[in-house]
């Protein structure tokens, strides 16, 4: 299982302490997103920062696409099958790799991918409040919602 953290809230307000850990979840600016393993230490920093993130679980299908149209090589390069075909890896495979956990997202970097995503604010506006925690709301866990939030971004 693989979780996706999207932040929602700007920077201005935010306590010193929730900021730090938003930093080190690499969530730096708004509408960043990130891929975390279920860790205890991630799910700790995630609900610390819920009031400013949505995040939840995310399916193969949405990782690929997210892969596909958001990814970006070191140098701000596009990630496409062509750029990491010398590290005997596609898209697909490399998504698939993150799923099963054969692959933890710290270590994207060893393939010179950068190992956060910038999204667009969703198209078509949020559905619900971003002040408002779930199901109100769109931030904390999302729980499978995420998927689609991530989608409308793209």
């Amino acid at each position: 299982m693989l979780y996706a953290a999207i932040r929602i809230r700007g920077l201005v307000g935010v306590p010193k302490i929730i900021q730090q850990t938003l930093f080190m979840l690499r969530l730096r600016q708004k509408h960043a997103c990130v891929l975390l393993q279920p860790t205890s230490q991630n799910l700790g920093m995630l609900k610390k920062a819920k009031s400013y993130i949505a995040y939840g679980p995310i399916n193969k299908e949405t990782l690929i696409e997210l892969l596909k149209k958001r990814g970006k090589l070191v140098g701000d390069k596009k990630l496409s099958d062509d750029a990491i075909a010398k590290y005997k890896l596609n898209i697909e495979k490399l998504a698939d790799m993150l799923i099963k956990n054969e692959l933890k997202p710290k270590e994207l970097v060893k393939y010179s991918i950068k190992p956060f995503f910038r999204l667009h604010p969703p198209k078509g506006g949020f559905k619900k409040s971003i002040k408002l925690e779930w199901p109100k709301g769109v931030l904390g866990n999302v729980g499978e919602y995420i998927n689609e939030l991530i989608k409308k971004m793209l």
